[in-house]
């Protein structure tokens, strides 16, 4: 972007902006280092969950094999508690994907591309205010 450089007058301004320019990169700095973390995690959460949701869902089709065979009494009943607690998990897990599955991985990904997008226009504006500072 193009920024109305020629209009500072003074080299406390551009002290000043600098100043403020130093802040924001450092918060910034701070930020991207939280979305490169968040990021890892979204990464490594995000396959743990597909593969824990693919062990469920085997696990309940296994489930449903072994209660269509077995004839009515204490066993059946507990395959059938035991596909309802499977059920529950898969649920659960259905949730958590939303939260930390790739859908929510990508939309770190952009943040974190944003940040880094951000802290490069710092730098340009901090160089502009530089060259004007020399200049006056």
């Amino acid at each position: 972007m193009s920024y109305s450089i020629s209009k500072i007058t003074s080299v406390a301004d551009c002290d000043l902006l600098l100043a403020w320019a130093a802040k924001e990169r450092a918060d910034l700095n701070f930020k991207k280092l939280s979305e490169e973390r968040l990021t890892t995690n979204y990464s490594a959460t995000s396959i743990e969950i597909d593969a824990e949701l693919q062990a469920i869902t085997t696990e309940i089709a296994s489930t449903e094999t072994v209660i269509a065979a077995l004839p009515a009494g204490n066993s059946k009943e507990d395959a059938i508690k035991k596909k309802v607690k499977l059920e529950y998990k898969k649920f659960l897990l259905e949730n958590r994907k939303e939260s930390y599955g790739v859908v929510a991985l990508l939309e770190k990904e952009l943040d974190l591309t944003m940040v880094t997008l951000e802290l490069a226009e710092i730098d340009t504006f901090s160089a502009a205010i530089t060259t004007r500072k020399a200049e006056l």
